[in-house]
């Protein structure tokens, strides 16, 4: 395998694993400890597969053509089909001469012969064209006047505009009437254009890149991760390594992270930047009819256009992101620089690319996926940072509505359909008046009434119910309302949340009302939304005017259009949960869907190859289980592959601590962990770690109350007082945004005590399983040297989306060593979380530290052996404090020694 150094003999294992995957068109369940150069071993395995299977693709295609041109396919065609004629049809003891239904064999012989010819002319047409792509790609790799031409061409096309609106402003200057006219209407824009169902549409427009969008698309590598900084950072990989240059990679992106419209980009939320991306492409393709020819500059506002999606110039780009690897940065760069849409010119890469770069949401999302122009028939996917698939899954196709959204839905849509009654069609009127029924049933089944304000509506009897989707549609009184037509075709198309925020942003702020008689309706809107504001103002710590840019950030609209996607799900797969809190307001709805693998279904079923990968995949049955069975993948189809660390085994020390330095048996369960002695027993061990341990020690907890429990335990014990001639302690805070800072003041800490000396070793950070500091970020050396797990972080079995998720794996899935499947879950959950936060400590080669794991449940063979396999064959079981400490002083003695 071609790789930028020489690789480790894991890497090697990895890669030849791979390899044999793809080539195999498996589903390969992956696990590659972070430090272990994963995503390299993933780069230069699967592009070697790919690169050999093209030679082999190139190899057989020759070979056909070789055939073809020498007229042998054709002699032996004839000669057949003359034998076939003269001799087989006569035989006595054949089939046909006795009358048989089948079809004679010179028939079938002559079908075959023309598949293959077609197939020989398929080859010929793939060969031309990629011999097409290839030249012109390599053209504009060598060639800098294409280059320079096509800047050259757009600044005299920016020119020729320029004049043309100076022109323009000229011609208006005196026609101030025209200008008034157009302000009057400014608010044409807002009206729902006229609305025809998909079967009354019998003529789709054509589009000028048609022929450019059905483009064959090549073999490829689809890979996913969860973040874009995980994505930007594997497209660097690519291009340090061996493939770099001659590799055709394209990264995908949302709109959010790709637009160069700042105008757009304005908006801020997503759902706005789509909603307005797409209505000027509408506005693009759209004919004038003659009416609208007639009324000129009072349509004007409704016909914006993107200036970036000019199809000459995305060609361009596409041709630029296919010649030289780029990530998401450089894309945008390249757009704003080329005047080019880096999402749409991004999408007509894809046919052509041989590896694409996307985010988990683009490639598991069904209709984003479709909407993206991404095609899975068989190609490969590789899934990264994979231990949360089945979470992720769960989470992109669920969604909560809250009663203030629902009731501000209804208020805004009914103050809509009031003002353009006149205006709207009848088939738009009968879809609005639709969708406030539905809206009005959904605050009903809360305990609310529509027409009051959510806020103010105390509700009677309180509590969590879960309902199957049947259930609920009959309890709304809404299974006679086809759901499907509604969202997926009405809503999309008519992009009704969007003309509901626009109409919104005119009335819905004090600035905006106006008070002549004709704006005077309106005022019920814009006291309504005030009145939601102030409500939900429950702190007190934002003031009015900033609850209203957070309240209309979006259109709620938008959101309960992601709730009535979600109730067209099949009913044994999801659940709606009805959460009726103090009021209506506080209230909400939730889709939960229980069973992700019939989404994930989708993804294997069309693929070549699908490949999950991860640094701690460990447990794995939830993925073969939940997600690959459930899919109907076959058994034989999943291989895995597990590989340890590149650490020498002394490098690490595991150890399971049975009980604490008084003897006290270490076990948090919910029951036990409040005890002062259980507490007092946990600051004992972090005393004695804190006093042989130097550099930084994390020491993780289940939860972010327990945490501040035993804080407040140690601080009137004196314990903190006692810790801190040691370590400088610091805790992990709830905000997202004040991670980063505290991560850098407890890294200085630790440099700075490695320099100085002292009796102060280093920094004790306290952070929570499953928070913001247990995933993604590296602990490495010494900002690591001891990783402790306080407990088992078993998930809430009293929260009723686990109730009911563990009451459908109970009646759907086997029993697996006589446990029952929920059980399972539970443990399977807890021991992801665990390798998360421990695997933290290890991330390179030369790196050290040992893991404490307090808690003697630990020791059991069902959760030990759901350790990652380089962690368990190294762990050591202590029963007594004194045997783990003496282990603890031998590593400090190594690292003195090294230092």
């Amino acid at each position: 395998f071609p790789f930028p150094y020489t690789p480790y003999l894991i890497q090697e294992r990895f890669m030849a694993a791979l390899y044999g995957a793809l080539e195999a068109g498996q589903v390969g369940i992956f696990e590659s400890p972070t430090g272990t150069g994963k995503s390299l071993s993933l780069i230069c395995g699967a592009l070697s597969w790919l690169r050999d299977f093209e030679e082999k693709k190139k190899q057989e295609e020759a070979r056909l053509l070789a055939l073809e041109h020498n007229g042998q396919e054709e002699k032996k065609l004839l000669t057949s089909d003359e034998s076939f004629r003269k001799g087989t049809l006569d035989e006595p003891g054949h089939p046909d001469s006795k009358g048989s239904a089948r079809e004679p064999d010179w028939i079938t012989a002559f079908v075959q012969k023309k598949e293959e010819r077609d197939m020989v002319d398929r080859l010929k047409e793939e060969q031309i064209r990629r011999k097409k792509r290839e030249d012109h790609l390599e053209k504009i790799r060598h060639n800098v006047q294409l280059k320079y031409a096509a800047k050259r061409k757009r600044s005299e096309e920016d020119e020729t505009k320029h004049l043309l609106q100076l022109s323009k402003e000229v011609l208006l200057e005196g026609g101030g009437a025209d200008v008034l006219e157009q302000l009057d209407h400014n608010e044409e824009e807002l009206i729902l254009a006229e609305y025809e169902s998909d079967e009354e549409k019998k003529v789709a427009s054509g589009l000028e890149e048609d022929d450019d969008v059905e483009e064959e698309h090549v073999t490829k590598i689809y890979y996913c991760s969860r973040t874009h900084s995980q994505l930007s950072q594997f497209v660097h990989e690519v291009q340090k390594s061996p493939f770099g240059k001659d590799t055709r990679l394209v990264s995908l992106g949302s709109r959010q992270n790709l637009c160069v419209n700042e105008e757009v980009r304005r908006l801020g939320a997503l759902q706005l930047i789509n909603d307005r991306c797409m209505e000027m492409q509408k506005n693009k393709h759209e004919k004038k009819s003659d009416g609208e020819e007639m009324e000129g500059k009072k349509r004007r506002v409704s016909r914006t256009v993107c200036p970036f999606y000019s199809y000459e110039q995305m060609q361009f780009l596409r041709d630029e992101v296919l010649v030289e690897v780029k990530d998401i940065e450089q894309l945008v760069a390249l757009g704003k620089e080329t005047k080019a849409c880096p999402y749409y010119g991004s999408r007509y890469a894809i046919p052509a690319a041989q590896l694409v770069v996307l985010p988990y949401q683009m490639l598991l999302h069904e209709a984003t996926r479709s909407a993206a122009g991404v095609s899975l028939k068989d190609q490969v996917v590789i899934i990264d940072e994979a231990h949360n698939l089945i979470d992720t899954i769960t989470c992109i196709h669920s969604v909560e509505v809250s009663g203030s959204q629902l009731c501000c839905a209804h208020s805004q849509l009914l103050q809509y359909m009031e003002r353009y009654r006149k205006r709207l069609k009848a088939k738009n009127l009968m879809y609005i008046k639709q969708i406030l029924y539905l809206l009005q049933q959904f605050v009903s089944v809360l305990g609310g009434n529509v027409n009051q304000n959510p806020n103010s509506q105390a509700i009677s009897q309180t509590g969590t119910v879960l309902k199957s989707i049947n259930d609920f549609l009959f309890q709304s009184q809404i299974d006679n309302i086809n759901l499907f037509k509604v969202v997926q075709r009405y809503c999309e198309k008519s992009l009704i949340s969007r003309k509901l925020f626009g109409f919104v942003e005119r009335y819905g702020a004090p600035t905006a009302v106006k008070t002549n008689k004709e704006n005077q309706k309106l005022a019920g809107l814009q006291n309504f939304l005030l009145s939601l504001q102030q409500g939900s103002d429950k702190e007190g710590d934002l003031p009015v005017e900033a609850e209203s840019n957070q309240l209309r950030t979006a259109s709620p609209l938008m959101q309960i259009e992601g709730f009535l996607s979600a109730l067209t799900n099949a009913n044994q797969d999801g659940r709606v949960i009805l959460n009726r809190q103090g009021t209506v307001g506080q209230s909400s709805l939730k889709f939960l869907l229980l069973n992700p693998a019939v989404h994930f279904a989708k993804v294997v079923k069309e693929c070549r190859a699908v490949v999950i990968a991860g640094g701690t995949m460990q447990p794995v049955a939830d993925f073969r289980e939940q997600l690959l069975s459930c899919a109907g993948v076959d058994p034989a189809r999943i291989v895995e592959f597990s590989c340890g660390h590149v650490i020498p085994p002394e490098n690490i020390l595991p150890i399971i601590l049975c009980n604490g330095p008084s003897n006290q048996q270490l076990e948090f369960t919910y029951q036990m962990r409040h005890l002062p002695q259980m507490m007092d027993e946990t600051g004992r061990i972090l005393s004695n770690v804190c006093n042989v341990v130097p550099g930084g020690v994390v020491c993780f907890f289940p939860s972010y109350e327990y945490e501040k429990q035993v804080y407040m335990h140690w601080e009137k014990s004196g314990l903190l007082t006692r810790l801190a001639t040691k370590k400088k302690i610091f805790q992990e805070p709830k905000k997202a945004n004040q991670v980063e800072q505290v991560l850098v003041e407890y890294a200085k800490c630790i440099k700075r005590c490695s320099h100085v000396g002292g009796q102060m070793t280093g920094a004790l950070l306290f952070s929570v399983v499953g928070g913001k500091m247990s995933e993604g970020i590296n602990f490495s050396d010494d900002l690591g040297r001891c990783v402790i797990m306080v407990g088992m972080p078993y998930p809430n079995i009293k929260a009723p989306e686990l109730q009911e998720k563990m009451t459908w794996l109970d009646k759907t899935m086997p029993r697996a060593a006589g446990q029952a499947p929920s059980r399972v879950l539970i443990e399977n959950l807890c021991m992801k979380a665990v390798n998360q936060s421990i695997g933290r400590a290890i991330r390179h080669q030369r790196d050290f530290a040992s893991i404490l794991l307090l808690d003697h449940r630990y020791a059991r063979p069902a959760i030990f052996n759901k350790l990652p396999q380089w962690i368990k064959e190294r762990t050591q079981v202590k029963a007594a404090f004194g045997s783990a400490f003496a282990e603890l002083r031998k590593v400090r003695t190594c690292i003195l020694c090294t230092a």
